[in-house]
């Protein structure tokens, strides 16, 4: 098995089917360090590989990317041989985006695809990218602007993303908020929506969030040729932070469901 910086934890050899989970703006892999033992703990035979991008936690020191396309042409070479085994995607916020140009590019070229994609707390992608504040994406990755990055700071408290102790520590905020900053501009460059994915879709949203709304991820469904499904959680933008409990009840009958079935490979379009 190849080795990856993009994957926190190696991938069994001859395991059961893969979870890989791509992390929110701002987050990072240990979002999902539980999600294991939880998968373990409801009878799920999983193999959880939380996806680990540049420029946070552990690849703290390597350039963010702030173009998808650039970065979802270095995750389809990286993780290729992981994605020939049996596997799931599951996508929150940026990671929901992140995993669906993921599916687009290995169906293009006729790439084994994903039993099924979960996909959380994001608009379908023909709707405008979320604005956390008012002038997100200006001075992306400098952190420079005083004044934005204290709306930055306050709206992602307010979404529960930050811990609101944290407006009290400016050097940590200089170290986050530029992450969230490049991750916005990435989620910003997608451009044109593309056509539906040849995957089942399980959709997620959070029944208080305020920035992304019941129908916007509702909307995903027009992106399903292999049926879709929509499921509204308790809690708001980051329920898998504040209800990861009942977010994983969701996810271990669809790994059992889809544990068993066969790769599915794309015809190349």
């Amino acid at each position: 098995m190849t080795t990856t910086e993009y994957l926190a934890r190696t991938p069994q050899p001859h395991g059961p089917v893969r979870l890989l989970c791509f992390p929110f703006a701002g987050g990072g892999a240990s979002t999902y360090a539980h999600w294991q033992r939880g998968l373990d703990a409801r009878g799920a035979s999983v193999d959880v590989l939380p996806v680990r991008l540049p420029g946070r936690e552990g690849r703290s020191g390597e350039p963010r990317f702030t173009e998808l396309a650039s970065l979802v042409e270095e995750l389809d070479e990286e993780l290729d041989e992981v994605l020939a085994s049996p596997h799931l995607l599951y996508g929150h916020s940026m990671g929901a985006l992140i995993a669906y140009a993921l599916i687009r590019r290995r169906q293009e070229r006729g790439a084994p695809l994903p039993r099924a994609a979960l996909l959380a707390a994001y608009r379908a992608p023909h709707l405008p990218p979320p604005r956390m504040e008012s002038d997100a994406s200006s001075g992306a990755g400098s952190g420079s602007d005083t004044d934005s990055d204290s709306e930055l700071a306050c709206a992602l408290v307010a979404l529960g993303g930050l811990p609101e102790a944290l407006l009290g520590h400016p050097e940590w905020l200089r170290a986050l908020l530029p992450v969230v900053r490049d991750d916005l501009a990435l989620c910003a460059s997608a451009g044109p929506s593309g056509g539906p994915v040849r995957v089942p879709l399980h959709l997620y949203a959070g029944a208080d969030d305020s920035v992304i709304r019941v129908p916007e991820v509702a909307a995903w469904r027009r992106y399903a040729a292999r049926g879709c499904e929509v499921r509204v959680l308790p809690g708001g933008h980051f329920f898998l932070r504040t209800h990861e409990g009942r977010l994983l009840d969701e996810v271990a009958p669809l790994v059992r469901l889809y544990g068993g079935r066969r790769t599915v490979h794309a015809a190349a379009s």
